[in-house]
């Protein structure tokens, strides 16, 4: 079955550019010459649309020569899409199904230049990927000596920055250091740096020797940084150890809630079978639900009903015509073959006749049996001839006949046409006085 659709040259323009358009966008299978019109310009939509990342809920592998049904569905599907997508052109199923091309045209192209913006997108998107993926497990040789030159400067500016800076200035007037240690110990104060091996508790000599004091005041500023030392170890101290008591306290909460989570998931897992044995029947149930909504789609609606209707008397009209013409064909066929028959008996008559003429006229017996033999045959041909006139009378009385019964059934079509008109008539007067009669019986 096939669908009305305007043949004109604007049509096969608009075909021939929208084919064109859909080349250069990608999409290959519209160069297929055994594909018809419909399924070329509607893969090319579907394709397109796709192409955008927008769902169509159709099979993917589009299937050529598709049912009245199919082509309806899948076209209301691709017009329900259009709005989605925000496409400026208004496009009815009807008009996709009837190859009506010139407002086609507009919304391919404007799908087309839609699939070519998002396949651009995606590139940018997968070509960024890619860099990225490649950066993770490959470096390029500038990339290393990069990183190499970064290392250097960051260290140099630590360096820099954190280098050690004098604070402090030992005064000129006081003594002189002896040991090492003293010395080394006199230093670090004067850069503000703890002495890591020397924590403990200063001795006055030690003091006294650092900062030329007197001893009494050795002694006392001694114990006050003994004192002050201590305090700040304890302090130091607490503010070490308490937050690890809190992380500790922290990580035996976790711990608790990862034991209670075992528990919970034990019991969750624990009656899996039922759960499993619950999802087969829900699955079962779900195939036996699509395979009778497969059977519930073939059922063909009111609409493919109508159209199959109008197809099938198309068909009859088509099937009634070639038959009309082949009869005509065998009818004219066997008048031409008796034709060919009569003419080929004529001509064997006339050769009898001219070769059995010469030997005929040699005697008086010979002319008088040809004569005999003469009027036999003209005889023959006149009952022959009888025979046809009388065939061809019964044919004409026949056809009078039937002319007759069909100028009977006419008028009884029309008959029938004007008293179905009539009983609709009735009908329609017979439904309004009985919403007439409700509309009182209401009030």
């Amino acid at each position: 079955l096939t669908v009305e659709t305007r043949e004109d040259e604007e049509q096969s323009v608009k075909l021939a550019e929208i084919l064109e358009l859909l080349l250069a966008a990608g999409y290959f299978r519209a160069r297929i010459k055994g594909l018809s019109p419909f399924d070329k310009v509607v893969g090319g939509m579907t394709w397109c649309i796709t192409t955008c990342n927008f769902d169509i809920d159709v099979d993917l592998l589009f299937q050529e020569n598709s049912t009245i049904g199919q082509k309806i569905a899948l076209t209301e599907k691709i017009v329900s899409v259009l709005p989605k997508m925000k496409c400026p052109h208004r496009l009815e199923p009807h008009q996709i199904q009837g190859l009506d091309f010139i407002h086609i045209f507009p919304v391919i192209q404007w799908l087309v230049k839609r699939a070519i913006e998002t396949r651009e997108e995606m590139g940018d998107y997968v070509r960024a990927y890619s860099v990225s993926q490649f950066q993770k497990s490959h470096s390029l040789p500038e990339d290393e000596e990069f990183l190499q030159r970064k290392d250097k400067a960051v260290r140099a500016v630590l360096d820099e920055v954190y280098k050690p800076q004098r604070k402090y200035r030992r005064q000129r007037d006081a003594g002189e250091l002896l040991d090492e240690e003293s010395r080394v110990h006199s230093t670090l104060l004067e850069y503000v740096m703890c002495c890591l091996c020397l924590q403990g508790r200063l001795t006055a000599s030690a003091v006294g020797q650092i900062v030329g004091l007197q001893s009494e005041e050795i002694k006392q500023i001694a114990s006050e940084y003994a004192e002050k030392q201590s305090e700040l170890s304890s302090e130091e101290r607490s503010e070490r150890y308490g937050p690890l008591q809190q992380h500790r306290r922290a990580v035996a909460s976790v711990q608790k809630q990862i034991q209670q989570k075992t528990k919970q998931l034990e019991e969750v897992s624990g009656p899996s079978e039922p759960i499993k044995l619950s999802l087969c029947v829900q699955a079962r149930r779900n195939r036996e639900i699509a395979i009778l909504q497969r059977k519930i789609d073939e059922v063909p609606s009111r609409a493919e009903l109508t159209q199959y209707q109008k197809r099938f008397i198309e068909l009859y009209s088509q099937v009634s015509a070639t038959h009309k013409e082949t009869k005509q064909f065998f009818t004219l066929y066997n008048t031409l073959d008796d034709k060919k028959v009569y003419l080929e008996k004529e001509v064997n008559l006339l050769n009898s006749i001219h070769d059995n003429f010469q030997q005929a006229m040699s005697s008086s017996a010979a002319k008088d049996q040809f004569l005999r033999q003469m009027e036999q045959i003209v005889e023959g041909i006149k009952q022959n001839r009888i025979k046809m006139e009388k065939k061809k009378q019964e044919n004409k009385m026949r056809r009078d006949q039937l002319n007759d019964e069909y100028l009977e059934l006419l008028d009884k079509q029309r008959l029938y046409f004007k008293t179905v008109k009539d009983f609709k008539e009735e009908c329609r007067k017979n439904e309004m006085l009985l919403s007439k009669l409700r509309a009182k019986g209401a009030s």
